[in-house]
C-alpha cells in the first residue's frame, strides 16, 4: 500500500500506550490497532483530528505517501 501509517512512531515519541491513546481519543483498542498496523481501509477526518489533538501533531506526522516503484 502506498499510504504508510506512522501512528506507532508518534505514540513512541509521545511515550503514549495504545490503551492511553484509546481512552483519550474515544476509540476501541481494536480499531486503533487496525489503524496502527496499517490494515485500515479508511479513517474519518474527525478521528484523525482527535488523534492529532491528543498526540499534538499534524496529519502528515501520522500518514505518509510512498510512491510505488
Amino acid at each position: 500500500m502506498a499510504i504508510i501509517v506512522n501512528l506507532d512512531v508518534m505514540m513512541a515519541k509521545r511515550k503514549m500506550s495504545l490503551n492511553e491513546l484509546s481512552e483519550k481519543v474515544g476509540l476501541t483498542l481494536s480499531n486503533l490497532s487496525i489503524l496502527k498496523t496499517g490494515k485500515a481501509k479508511a479513517i474519518r477526518f474527525s478521528t484523525l483530528e482527535s488523534i492529532c489533538d491528543v498526540l499534538d501533531c499534524q496529519p502528515g506526522d501520522i500518514l505518509e505517501y510512498v510512491k510505488d516503484k
